[in-house]
């Protein structure tokens, strides 16, 4: 068994109670752990305590006897406890219309190994982008939709996730707007990326809007979604710089890179367990040592 197989990271949320840290250290250390990176943060606005830990297992042991033996320390701290590998790759299905900055950004830096997902399946409400999906070899599903057939388009949809074994779904640049049901059933499990003007430029073409207004930064979002449309808690953001003497082109131009780049991040920090919803905001530690990212992933 190699010594990749046996990197580990935990992640914890639980009430703010005193010796929790301690309690999970000890438990790692008795059990032949060797902790290689932690990061924690007590929230006194929500009395929340929230853990990451990347370690070695160096004696052997596996994540399922880690999971069961952490069990009753789970329960004495109310705590929500995930153990995961971290050299297995998350399953992630992308949704994309007719906009492919992000999408083809996306497919690239997983391709080269800068952001380690398991692309699974492309679902696209347009045939726009199939031949490059495709190319990747990477299932590619269009499914239409429309006012009346929206909730067996979702259900399709779900299909596809549920049997593709995917744990997380990112839309980039899906523009429809997902029902409060399938908010609910994901919570957690989808990330949206947009620009950050709204809501002072909505509707179509908002850069060109920024423009006419001679905005001065152009930035974006990206956040985990909920029933509450673009206003589930923030996960990344950046901006770009621009002047009088760029022109609405070169706004979008410079849109599309940040978003790209800002989405890229989320989703780093996302399958990396280093995101958690406190509320409506999170908590998202650094990257650890053994993580590859560069300090914008551009």
């Amino acid at each position: 068994m190699s010594a990749q197989s046996l990197r580990y990271a935990l992640r914890v949320a639980c009430p703010s109670i005193r010796g929790v840290t301690a309690a999970i250290a000890s438990y790692l250390s008795e059990n032949g752990c060797n902790i290689s990176d932690s990061a924690q943060f007590d929230d006194p606005d929500t009395d929340r305590y929230f853990m990451r830990i990347s370690f070695q297992s160096e004696e052997g042991r596996m994540l399922e006897q880690l999971r069961e033996g952490f069990a009753p320390i789970a329960e004495k701290y109310e705590a929500e406890v995930e153990f995961f590998d971290e050299a297995v790759k998350r399953k992630v299905i992308l949704m994309v219309s007719r906009f492919g900055h992000c999408l083809n950004d996306l497919l690239y830096r997983s391709g080269i190994g800068a952001l380690p997902i398991d692309i699974v399946g492309v679902i696209s409400n347009h045939t726009d982008y199939q031949r490059v999906v495709v190319n990747h070899d990477i299932p590619f599903y269009c499914i239409k939709v429309t006012r009346e057939n929206k909730p067996a388009a979702e259900a399709e949809q779900m299909r596809i996730v549920e049997e593709s074994g995917a744990e997380l779904i990112v839309l980039a640049r899906y523009m429809q707007v997902l029902s409060d049901a399938m908010c609910r059933k994901m919570a957690g499990k989808i990330i949206n990326i947009h620009h950050s003007f709204l809501p002072s430029f909505k509707g179509a073409n908002p850069y060109k809007q920024a423009f006419e207004r001679g905005v001065k930064l152009i930035g974006a979002t990206s956040h985990y979604v909920t029933a509450d449309l673009d206003e589930g808690p923030i996960i990344e953001q950046d901006t770009a710089r621009v002047t009088h003497a760029q022109s609405a082109d070169d706004y979008v131009s410079l849109g599309r890179d940040v978003e790209s780049q800002v989405l890229a991040r989320a989703i780093h920090a996302h399958i990396h367990g280093r995101v958690f919803v406190n509320g409506n905001k999170t908590v998202v530690f650094p990257p650890s040592p053994g993580s590859f990212v560069s300090e914008r992933m551009g």
